[in-house]
């Protein structure tokens, strides 16, 4: 598959106008029924941050970035924007989104969390959407939120506090493990014994 833009069949002169013009749907289109050609990779990122960049600037319109990511799709080899007649890749440093605000209804193995993301998407936190919770860079861990298809949402750090203040230590299969209930499910952070060196 050839990767360079410049002699990929099909490449528009402008991508970004014709996924613009192509994408009349309110919230997340339906990408996943789509499978137009590939038409290479565009000069698009996402940064660490939550930051989309296009041509190297910040995409300081909102509306905008919310267009785009309402077409952003994860293919096998890499992240794309998709419409029903084109499909172009793009950079995605860490995860796609940002958690920026949690809600809790309830408390304890009843509790009910729902993440906002930085594109203006409420996630309700269960066992279709799960948290999941990696090593980070500097030996903590870093939460993960499932938003839809293979997107994941990388929360805030100082939500990740409000995780743990919610969070309580449960024995799964005869280890005691700290986690945080929601929807109905349990979300395992670390064994009990190395949660000090993770908060």
């Amino acid at each position: 598959m050839n990767d360079n833009p410049k002699s990929a069949p099909g490449v528009l002169s402008d991508p970004l106008q014709g996924l613009a013009a192509a994408q009349k749907i309110r919230g997340p289109a339906p990408v996943h029924l789509w499978n137009p050609p590939y038409c290479g990779e565009i000069d698009m990122r996402i940064a660490r941050d939550g930051t989309w960049f296009y041509n190297g600037t910040p995409i300081g319109r909102p509306a905008l970035v919310q267009l785009f990511a309402s077409v952003l799709r994860k293919d096998p080899e890499r992240f794309v924007l998709v419409t029903p007649v084109e499909r172009v890749g793009i950079v995605v440093e860490d995860a796609p989104f940002l958690g920026v605000e949690l809600l809790r209804e309830g408390e304890g193995a009843g509790q009910i969390l729902r993440l906002r993301t930085n594109v203006e998407e409420w996630v309700e936190i269960s066992a279709k959407n799960p948290l999941k919770f990696l090593p980070g860079e500097s030996g903590g861990l870093k939460p993960y939120v499932l938003v839809r298809g293979e997107l994941w949402a990388l929360v805030k750090r100082a939500l990740f506090y409000d995780l743990v203040a919610w969070g309580e230590a449960r024995d799964i299969a005869g280890e005691e493990m700290f986690g945080v209930f929601s929807g109905g499910a349990f979300f395992t952070m670390a064994p009990m014994r190395d949660i000090a060196d993770f908060t």
